[in-house]
């Protein structure tokens, strides 16, 4: 049995990666809640001395940072990248770019599920990103024919940009029509219902990632228990 160790629900994009593609594919696994900074924060760094969110844990294995667990799953079951080679090539390097780049989005846009938001701007390098990330899923639907980015099913590559669907709901991005369907099919997951719902039941609030998202937006609504 895996072993999945993921932060808390509402802020965690690099957890929800692997958790929702594990629940999606139906690869079971035993989940462990780890709030940054409690005491559940400092067992886990006897498990995992690099203190990385999310980590697998298989038998004597352990496997950290959200790509490595994902080619670690794949090695072992099928139907995480896409069947078809090209799609797979595809797949890989789409995923590859949301890991490494997009970082005007990730840094302005950081995830809160549970949070309605208005950016007091919108600079050029935000837009530059909301851009590609339209003409990188365009371009995928179109490829390879849906619904999916890379396949008629989820797979490793929607799992990568799961994070985004919910940015662009706390945000209000606004986002072509291919792209904004897309965001749609993402949020109606059951997987990432699941999810959603246990964020907004948190009542844990990060203090500097709340003080960073009032710096560049405004909140309109909150829907998160109320903190402690």
């Amino acid at each position: 049995m895996y072993e999945l160790y993921v932060a808390n629900k509402n802020y965690s994009s690099w957890s929800l990666r692997p958790w929702v593609l594990m629940r999606e594919t139906g690869i079971e696994f035993e989940e462990h809640l780890v709030p940054f900074g409690g005491p559940a924060w400092q067992a886990f760094l006897e498990i995992s001395p690099s203190g990385k969110i999310p980590c697998l844990v298989h038998g004597a294995t352990l496997v950290w940072d959200s790509l490595a667990i994902i080619e670690y799953l794949a090695e072992r079951h099928r139907g995480v990248w896409p069947q078809d080679a090209a799609a797979r090539a595809w797949a890989r390097s789409a995923a590859a770019e949301m890991h490494s780049s997009f970082m005007e989005l990730r840094n302005r846009c950081s995830m809160s599920c549970g949070v309605r938001l208005r950016l007091k701007e919108m600079p050029a390098a935000l837009k530059r990103d909301i851009a590609r990330l339209e003409t990188l899923w365009s371009d995928g639907l179109a490829r390879f024919g849906g619904p999916f980015l890379a396949a008629s099913s989820f797979t490793a590559v929607d799992a990568f940009f799961a994070p985004v669907a919910y940015r662009v709901q706390s945000y209000g991005l606004e986002l072509c029509p291919p792209a904004a369907a897309y965001v749609q099919r993402l949020l109606e997951l059951p997987a990432m219902r699941r999810w959603y719902a246990a964020a907004l039941a948190e009542n844990f609030r990060d203090a500097p990632q709340e003080a960073e998202m009032l710096e560049v937006a405004t909140v309109i609504e909150d829907l998160r228990a109320a903190a402690p």
